[in-house]
């Protein structure tokens, strides 16, 4: 299994310094993303901030339909 992809940008602010955070939060039973796993520290506005992937959605991505832009 691969690592995780790191973000390319403070959501925040937009800037791209971004470095693992390093907090030991939690008890030593903790999952990895309990103690802060997977969360990213931003230089430039002095945030720190985890993402996370919810999963697929099962309807899948939808689209209008597209009737020429003719409404009638």
């Amino acid at each position: 299994m691969s690592e995780r992809a790191a973000p390319f940008h403070c959501p925040y602010c937009g800037d791209e310094d971004l470095r693992p955070h390093e907090a030991a939060w939690g008890s030593p039973r903790a999952s990895a993303a309990e103690r802060g796993g997977g969360a990213w520290e931003c230089a430039a506005c002095n945030r720190a901030f985890q993402l996370k992937f919810l999963g697929l959605l099962a309807r899948g991505l939808q689209r209008a339909e597209d009737n020429g832009g003719d409404d009638t």
